[in-house]
């Protein structure tokens, strides 16, 4: 059955614009699915020479439940861009997506098994970086996959790696299947014994042992308090509700008032029938069961035998995989306003990192306004701001400080140490000696 796709794109500038003429592709129905889908000016073959895509994501609204991911679609002589929707074949996906608290990068090719013809999807391993400030930052963020001839390959967020591996080895399911698997025919024999313990069969139940015994019984030392009211209900009809005018006993049953507390019961220790509190039945025991014994005949916990897989086969080059001749977004989201821009898939690293230049970085806050939306996630790095700043301060002030910040000069300490003479002090000898060595400066410097 072929999908719905009634979303609307549009081509407008971002919210917070940054550069003069800076537009972006937007996906601005919320709930609806959307399509949209451009070839590319030349197809890429995977042969001797890396893939690197990139393209940038701004989540203007924030994001509930919604994915912003691309899908790299195979070349083919029928591939056409009017019909794509979700089974159209393509040779990557990737890209960010989000529902709730789960937060995921995707990254996923399509394999073609050599012996079947058949392809399976391989999903690269979840990443351990904690993805959840690229999508609540409402800022853009560059996305970038490089896939290398080797089979490694990085995923990058803002050039930062996220996620590594090989395709060999970091995929799930792996492109390589087992050369073994278990034979679907090996059936286990009844007369097995996996048990690891058993009851011990020497073991009786004592005489006394009562599985009948109840767990709670009525305190047998409690008394009925003095003046309960075994007569009295504890609730009583509400003499003063009135039937309601619209009620029809036929359509609503028999109208009774609600109940109340007895008013009788407030001044009494309680009304109604009296029963004793119950406490734990000390003679109770529980079921009785034997004691575990280690089992004399365990043979093991039981496993099919291993036969050849009939299915294996060695690929060592899953990069080459089908070719890409166009490049389409099919996506659905809670939250209208995702900005795509800066789109580029290319096999040179120099002119994926030129583009970034030129394109993405011009676009990012100046580092002050870094610092400030870090704090505002981590107050903490006030301090270590603080500190930072600080410091410096602190020192210079304590080295080059006015004479004047000693105090008055009449006291010893308001003299810094020199090699100059000084006069004496025909006042006090002491100080002349203690002071003999020092001096003003006349810059605050030494």
């Amino acid at each position: 059955m072929m999908l719905k796709y009634e979303g609307e794109w549009t081509i407008e500038s971002p919210q917070d614009r940054r550069l003069p003429r800076d537009n972006g592709l937007v996906l601005k129905s919320p709930a609806k699915l959307h399509a949209i889908a451009s070839s590319m000016r030349q197809v890429f073959h995977f042969k001797d020479k890396p893939l690197i895509v990139q393209y940038e994501v701004h989540f203007q609204d924030g994001v509930d439940c919604g994915g912003a991911y691309i899908k790299l679609l195979s070349h083919r002589d029928d591939l056409d861009l009017t019909q794509f929707h979700d089974k159209t074949p393509f040779s990557i996906m990737f890209g960010p997506d989000r529902c709730g608290k789960d937060y995921k990068m995707h990254f996923i090719f399509r394999h073609r098994n050599p012996v079947t013809g058949l392809y399976e999807e391989k999903h690269a391993k979840k990443p351990s970086a904690d993805l959840n400030e690229y999508f609540t930052s409402q800022q853009s963020h560059l996305y970038s996959l490089v896939l290398y001839p080797d089979n490694h390959f990085k995923i990058l967020i803002d050039q930062s790696v996220i996620n590594e591996g090989s395709l060999l080895k970091d995929m799930s399911p792996p492109v390589i299947p087992p050369k073994e698997i278990e034979d679907p025919e090996d059936t286990k024999p009844e007369d097995w014994d996996d048990r690891i313990q058993i009851p011990d069969p020497n073991t009786r139940k004592p005489l006394d042992w009562d599985d009948d015994a109840p767990r709670w019984i009525p305190d047998p030392t409690a008394v009925k308090p003095l003046g309960w009211l075994n007569a009295e209900d504890p609730f009583i009809s509400d003499p003063d509700a009135e039937k309601p005018e619209d009620w029809d006993d036929s359509m609503d049953g028999n109208w009774e008032a609600p109940l109340i507390p007895n008013p009788v019961c407030t001044v009494a220790p309680g009304c109604g029938e009296w029963t004793a509190p119950t406490i734990l039945n000390p003679a109770y025991k529980g079921k009785w069961k034997p004691p575990m014994i280690p089992n004399p005949n365990y043979q093991g916990l039981w496993k099919p035998r291993m036969i050849p897989n009939p299915d294996y086969f060695e690929d060592p080059h899953p990069f080459r995989m089908d070719a890409i001749g166009a490049v389409g977004l099919e996506l659905w989201s809670l939250t209208p306003n995702i900005f795509f821009d800066n789109l580029l898939v290319c096999s040179d690293e120099k002119v994926a990192e030129q583009w970034t230049a030129n394109m993405w970085e011009k676009k990012q806050p100046r580092i002050f306004l870094k610092l400030l939306a870090a704090a505002g996630k981590r107050p903490w790095l006030w301090g270590l701001y603080v500190f930072t700043v600080a410091l410096p301060v602190v020192l210079f002030i304590s080295i080059c400080w006015p004479d004047k910040r000693f105090g008055p000069p009449d006291q010893d300490y308001y003299y810094k140490k020199t090699d100059d003479p000084q006069p004496d002090d025909p006042v006090d000898p002491q100080r002349n000696s203690n002071t003999q060595a020092f001096s003003r400066t006349k810059d605050g410097c030494t």
